[in-house]
């Protein structure tokens, strides 16, 4: 029988389960996955039995990118991605467990070899404070022990300072943050600062792709005093509905759920807990102005409404602002829309605020061609093709 606990530590908890299922290979930890069999090949066995995830994040990647992955863990999750992003790419691995950091770094040169390319590397981190370097913390401390009160207060002005001014990861400095089966394991008081981290160091137009475990209820408030059940990604699940809020308030646009568990992964006292993994892009930063374009949405609903409240109608030219025109002309939205641009573009200093507080606005196609526009297009009285060929399917 479990041991219960009026109040847990979260992150002893999750220490101690992780310390030991580094030295020693735990199945309970895993959500079985199926993982690209080539990219698993380069990766030694020491790092595939020892880390532990419930999804993919890495098959949404591309070459080229830099990449950011919360709670590496032994590595498993960087290595398949360094293959995917190539040597022009970039992989980063934050964790704060040390036994499962030594096995990342120790594997790395052996993995560079196989592939041909060296572009791993692992930091000491807490997920949700992507700021400070343990390491560094950790050597501070060891140099300058805390032992009065002018002490504490020196190295207090120093961790900001270093925070500030040279944080572990920079604000828009990667492409993609991803993480697989770790957001859970975060307290809940430090999950909205847990997405506002992953949305600070993206750059503009980067994404999250999250794989995690999520409930299709709340979670038991009983559960919350169970080391076990935290540590063994349950008692931290988000809900499924409020996984994607999460992000929304953080402020990420384009929310999918790319894959979704069709089966529970486990069902504790009827909750169901299943894995997902979620898409959600940065990038309406700005202004709303209005350059005179307008999107159709194509279906196949009557209307949509997006998350800034645009009321989108099928088949009916929609007013939309410079910028949401750019976001709907990209993934994830270009499928479901056609675009119409000014024939004479709008010049920057010249277009007028744009509401983009919700509702629907139509657009005149007069106001996309210009009040001017006139032009008549001729019958044609020669053959279709161009080389005088046959009329057949001419209209």
């Amino acid at each position: 029988m479990r041991k219960k606990f009026d109040t847990v530590d979260v992150e002893d908890a999750v220490r101690t389960r992780y310390t030991a299922a580094a030295k020693t290979a735990e199945a309970a930890l895993c959500c079985p996955t199926e993982y690209d069999r080539e990219l698993l090949a380069a990766l030694p066995a020491e790092v595939i039995e020892r880390d532990y995830g419930c999804g993919d994040p890495s098959r949404h990647l591309r070459r080229g990118e830099t990449v950011l992955d919360l709670g590496s863990g032994t590595g498993k999750i960087c290595f398949i991605a360094s293959q995917v992003v190539g040597p022009e790419g970039r992989v980063i691995g934050v964790d704060m467990n040390d036994e499962m950091l030594d096995v990342a770094r120790r594997n790395a040169p052996e993995v560079a070899r196989r592939v041909g390319h060296a572009n791993t590397t692992f930091l000491k981190a807490k997920i949700q404070d992507l700021r400070t370097d343990r390491e560094w913390l950790d050597g501070l401390l060891a140099g300058e022990p805390i032992r009065s009160g002018a002490d504490l207060e020196r190295f207090e002005a120093q961790v900001a300072a270093k925070r500030e001014h040279s944080p572990l990861i920079g604000d828009a400095s990667v492409d993609v943050v991803v993480s697989n089966c770790v957001l859970n394991l975060v307290r809940a008081d430090e999950k909205r600062h847990l997405f506002e981290e992953i949305y600070r160091v993206l750059r503009n137009g980067g994404r999250a792709v999250i794989s995690d475990i999520v409930s299709d209820e709340d979670v038991p408030d009983a559960w919350q005093r169970d080391p076990e059940l935290w540590s063994g990604c349950i008692s931290g699940a988000f809900r499924e509905d409020e996984f994607l809020t999460a992000f929304a308030e953080a402020g990420f646009y384009g929310i999918t759920v790319l894959e979704r568990q069709e089966s529970p992964w486990r069902t504790i006292g009827g909750v169901e807990f299943r894995s997902v993994t979620v898409e959600a892009f940065k990038g309406k930063e700005g202004p709303c102005l209005d350059g005179h374009h307008a999107v159709i949405y194509r279906g196949p609903f009557s209307e949509v409404e997006d998350d800034d409240g645009h009321v989108l109608v099928r088949g009916v030219r929609t007013a939309v602002c410079e910028k949401t025109f750019r976001i709907f002309s990209q993934q994830p939205y270009r499928a479901h829309f056609d675009l119409v641009s000014p024939r004479m573009p709008v010049a920057p200093e010249k277009a007028l605020p744009f509401s983009c507080r919700g509702g629907s606005t139509l657009r005149s196609p007069r106001e996309t061609k210009g009040a001017s526009y006139c032009v008549t297009t001729e019958i044609p009285t020669a053959d279709c093709q161009p080389d005088g060929g046959s009329r057949e399917g001419c209209c």
